[in-house]
C-alpha cells in the first residue's frame, strides 16, 4: 500500500483507536459476550489468493477440524456451560454440498453455526442482479438442504449474517472485489440482519471511519458504503433498519506498540504469530462495544480464518488452550461474566438489550432470531423448498 494510502487510512481511524487505546479497560464486573467469526474457506491457499486447493485436501482439511476442534475446546465452559465456538463463514460463491454438509453435521452437533461469506467482483465488478440471485440460491441452499441460517417467528424466510470476503462491502474499496453500490439494499432483501465485516485489516482501503460500534446504516441503503454513517443502538429503541453492523475492536495498542517500536493496531484478527492471549482480551475490551445505556454488555467480535493451514496452531494448538484456560479459570477475579456466542446469538442479545431486557445476556440467545434446525417443516415443504432450490 502507498504511503498516501496509508495516511488516508490512519486519518480515518487513528484519532479513535488512539483514544480508546490510552483509556483503562473496564475493570467490571461485565458480561463479555465473545463471537468468532471465522471467514471459513476449505480451498484456501495461504500462498495466493485465487489458488483453490485440490478438492480431497478441502475435505480432509474439514475433517480434521471436525475430528480436534472438539477435543480442544470441551473443556472449557462458559457461564451457562457452553463450549467456546467459532461462526462459520463459509464462502458462497464455493459451494460445494459435501463440505457443507460435513460442516452442517458438526455445527448441529453443538461446535457452532453456518453463515453467509462471500468473494465477488472479482476480477470484474459483479452486478446487482447477479448478487441477487446467488445470495437467494445459496441462502435456501443453506436452509433448507442443510437446516443453516434461522428464522424469525412468524416469517419464511431464512434470515443470515454475512462477512464480505476482502471487506469491501457495499463496494467501500474504491471499485475493488465488489462493484455494486446497492449491496446492503440487496443484503436487506434477501434476509440479512447483521453485519460482521468490520474492521478491516490495518491499513486495508475497505475500512470506514466509523469504528468500535454496533449501529443502523444512517444513509440509504442503495448508496456506496451506507455502512459509512450510522446511528448507535441504545436502550429504549428498536432498530428499524437491518442489516445492522457488529464491528469488532479496533484500538490503538500501546503496550505491543513499545515492545516492538512501531506502531500497532489491534483489530481482533487471530492470525499466525498474533494467538488469543489475555493481553489482547483486555485491549478488546478497551473498545467498549455495548448498546448504549447497557455499558455492562460488552461484545467482542474476533476473526480468523481457520481453514488456514499456516494458522492450525493458533486455532488449535497451545496458545489456544492456554488462552481458554486462562479466560475461564480467571474470570472470576477479573470480575467477567462469560459467554461464548454465535453471530446469530451475538445478535440476539444486542437486540435484547435494545429493547431493555435486563438480568443474564445468555438467556436471550434466541431472543428474535431462532436456528432454522429447530422450525418445524413439514416433510412435503422441505422435499419440494430442495428440489426448486437445487
Amino acid at each position: 500500500m502507498s504511503l498516501r494510502s496509508r495516511l488516508r487510512y490512519a486519518s480515518k481511524v487513528l484519532p479513535g483507536a488512539g483514544w480508546l487505546g490510552l483509556r483503562p479497560a473496564p475493570r467490571g464486573p461485565v458480561h463479555l459476550m465473545l463471537a468468532l467469526a471465522d471467514h471459513f474457506e476449505p480451498a484456501i491457499d495461504p500462498t495466493d489468493g485465487q489458488k483453490r486447493a485440490p478438492r480431497m485436501e478441502q475435505e480432509q482439511r474439514v475433517q480434521f477440524w471436525s475430528r480436534e476442534y472438539p477435543k480442544m475446546a470441551e473443556r472449557y465452559r462458559d457461564h451457562e456451560g457452553r463450549p467456546f465456538v467459532h461462526t462459520y463463514f463459509y464462502p458462497v460463491e464455493q459451494y460445494d454440498k459435501g463440505l457443507v454438509e460435513l460442516l452442517a453435521e458438526f455445527c448441529h452437533d453443538g461446535w457452532g453455526e453456518l453463515e453467509v461469506h462471500l468473494h465477488h467482483g472479482v476480477p470484474y465488478p459483479d452486478t446487482a442482479e447477479n448478487l441477487h440471485r446467488l445470495l437467494t440460491e445459496r441462502r435456501d441452499q443453506l436452509a433448507y438442504r442443510h437446516r443453516c441460517l434461522a428464522v424469525e417467528e412468524g416469517s419464511d424466510q431464512p434470515r443470515y449474517a454475512f462477512v464480505h470476503g476482502n471487506f469491501a462491502l457495499a463496494n467501500c474499496a474504491g471499485g475493488h472485489f465488489c462493484g455494486v453500490d446497492s449491496e446492503m439494499k440487496i443484503l436487506a432483501e434477501t434476509g440479512c440482519y447483521a453485519d460482521f465485516t468490520f474492521p478491516a485489516a490495518p491499513f486495508h482501503p475497505a475500512q470506514i471511519a466509523r469504528i468500535n460500534s454496533l449501529y443502523e446504516c444512517a444513509l440509504p441503503l442503495e448508496q456506496t458504503a451506507p455502512q459509512r454513517r450510522g446511528k448507535d443502538l441504545q436502550v429504549g429503541r428498536k432498530p428499524e433498519i437491518f442489516p445492522l453492523v457488529v464491528e469488532g475492536p479496533l484500538v490503538f495498542d500501546f503496550q505491543r506498540s513499545l515492545q516492538s517500536g512501531r506502531a500497532a493496531l489491534e483489530s481482533a484478527s487471530i492470525t499466525r504469530g498474533r494467538a488469543m492471549t489475555l493481553q489482547r482480551l483486555s485491549v478488546w475490551k478497551r473498545a467498549r462495544i455495548h448498546v448504549r445505556g447497557r455499558p455492562d454488555w460488552l461484545f467482542i467480535k474476533l476473526h480468523c480464518h481457520g481453514m488456514d493451514p499456516t494458522q492450525k496452531e493458533e486455532m488449535l494448538g497451545a496458545p489456544m488452550r492456554t488462552f481458554l484456560q486462562e479466560l475461564v479459570e480467571g474470570a472470576r477475579e477479573r470480575k467477567e461474566t462469560l459467554h461464548f456466542v454465535t453471530a446469530r446469538e451475538m445478535t440476539n442479545i444486542i437486540l435484547a438489550a435494545c429493547d431493555g431486557r435486563e438480568g443474564n445476556p445468555g438467556d436471550y440467545r434466541d431472543y428474535r432470531f431462532k436456528r432454522f434446525s429447530e422450525r418445524q417443516l413439514s416433510a412435503g415443504r422441505e422435499s419440494s423448498a430442495v428440489d426448486v432450490r437445487g
